[in-house]
């Protein structure tokens, strides 16, 4: 073998050795390790929707009010008395100014239904909650009163006028009596003669 033979067979080893290496690096370069895999995202928590429950309805204070309206109407004039008696004692509050009204509309004395739609009013009036339960039926019962109050004040002045008219009546019967008792006071007339007749 020639000394050329003998590197050419000894250097071919080493350069297929040497493309080997190559390749397995190369390979290695590109096998890159398999990143971890990113965890799920979890699942959106599952909202439950309970339902809320309704708010229980308003107490019901026009109800009870109307029955107390109703049981006054059957009370005599002594018991309504006492009954306004007592509410004056209770604390103030719409509810109470608008039985005392109720009361006051009933009783027969001076000035008690202007004094019961002065109560009235001032419910129908007011701007706090507690009186915006009350403020239809005080504003319904306020208009009672001035109707009421109306027609008081109309039957007055018929009673007024009836008792003029009696008043001028008596007087004109005076003056008719008294002329009367004048004419019977008077001389009786003399009687006409009757007149003689002239003969030709």
């Amino acid at each position: 073998m020639t000394p050329d033979a003998t590197s050419i067979s000894t250097r071919a080893p080493a350069r297929l050795l040497a493309l080997i290496l190559c390749l397995a690096l190369a390979a290695c370069a590109r096998i890159q390790p398999k990143p971890a895999p990113e965890p799920e995202p979890a699942p959106p928590p599952v909202v439950v929707e309970v339902p809320v429950p309704a708010p229980p309805p308003p107490a019901d204070e026009i109800g009870p009010l109307l029955s107390y309206h109703q049981s006054l109407r059957r009370m005599s004039q002594g018991e309504l008395i006492k009954e306004l008696s007592g509410l004056g004692l209770q604390k103030r509050s719409p509810r109470v100014a608008v039985q005392m009204g109720m009361v006051l509309m009933l009783t027969r004395g001076g000035g008690d239904l202007a004094r019961a739609q002065a109560l009235l009013d001032g419910v129908a009036n007011a701007n706090d909650s507690e009186a915006s339960v009350y403020k239809p039926l005080a504003q319904m019962l306020s208009s009672n009163c001035a109707e009421a109050r109306r027609l008081a004040e109309h039957i007055d002045r018929l009673a007024t006028q009836q008792k003029d008219n009696q008043r001028r009546i008596d007087q004109l019967n005076d003056m008719l009596e008294g002329l009367k008792t004048i004419e019977r006071t008077l001389p009786p007339r003399p009687a006409a003669s009757a007149p003689t007749a002239v003969i030709k």
